[in-house]
């Protein structure tokens, strides 16, 4: 099939024609075609810990005995695709009256979970990212739990050629209100549009806070996403 063929067919089944978007000759269609850049989630390995949000996340174990198990610092979970991190908190004492004696306390961390998208090799293409710019859309799911009033932190930065240079960034730190527990998971989401040219990756990081005591207790995160619509927010 020639190359003016497979864009007539790329243009036909995403409803471009007619649109402002860039379609030039000296783009390989027939890649594009087969890459299915638009609606499709851009991440890897979604859902590390094999759940869904459409289902309610799994109740914690029971506490066993003080000292029955040795300690973690992340959670279990396949984290292919994914680079990780952890970062242990120093004990947090404030609220301890002075010569009060306290047999153990909590120890809280940060487990980090990081991944860079190629727009390019993910068949998106020069013209439409400088010019067109089209929505970039990023979702993710936390669990809600009452390990403390932060537990959830999302990163999302559009990066330019070099992979280096922040063009647009969107940062989240919910705070929870532990007077209330409904153990489930909660939404965040953010659309970045008209972030200007130079965009070739999208580089995602969320943290989520685990706790250590008795038994450990991890923050779970699932279908996260990254989208590239075949629209912008301005487009009629």
């Amino acid at each position: 099939m020639a190359a003016s063929e497979w864009k007539k067919k790329l243009q036909l089944e995403w409803s471009l024609e007619g649109k402002s978007m860039p379609m030039p000759d000296t783009v390989d269609w027939k890649k594009v075609y087969e890459k299915k850049p638009f609606g499709r989630n851009l991440l890897k390995n979604p859902a590390p810990h094999g759940l869904s949000h459409c289902t309610p996340p799994p109740e914690p174990e029971p506490a066993g005995m003080f000292g029955a198990e040795p300690p973690r610092l992340e959670p279990e979970g396949d984290f292919t695709h994914w680079k990780t991190s952890k970062e242990v908190l120093p004990y947090d004492t404030s609220g301890i009256p002075p010569g009060a004696v306290v047999c153990q306390l909590p120890q809280f961390s940060w487990f980090s979970l990081e991944q860079t998208v190629d727009l390019k090799a993910e068949g998106l293409w020069d013209e439409l990212l400088d010019q067109f710019q089209p929505d970039i859309n990023i979702q993710d799911w936390y669990e809600e739990n009452q390990l403390h009033q932060r537990i959830y932190e999302l990163q999302v930065r559009l990066l330019g050629p070099d992979g280096q240079t922040v063009i647009q960034e969107h940062r989240l730190t919910p705070e929870e209100d532990t007077s209330s527990f409904a153990h489930t998971w909660k939404q965040v989401s953010h659309v970045f549009s008209s972030y200007g040219p130079g965009v070739r990756y999208v580089q995602y990081l969320h943290r989520m806070k685990n706790m250590n005591m008795v038994n450990f207790r991890a923050t779970l995160v699932t279908d996260s996403s990254i989208t590239v619509q075949a629209a912008t927010s301005t487009s009629p």
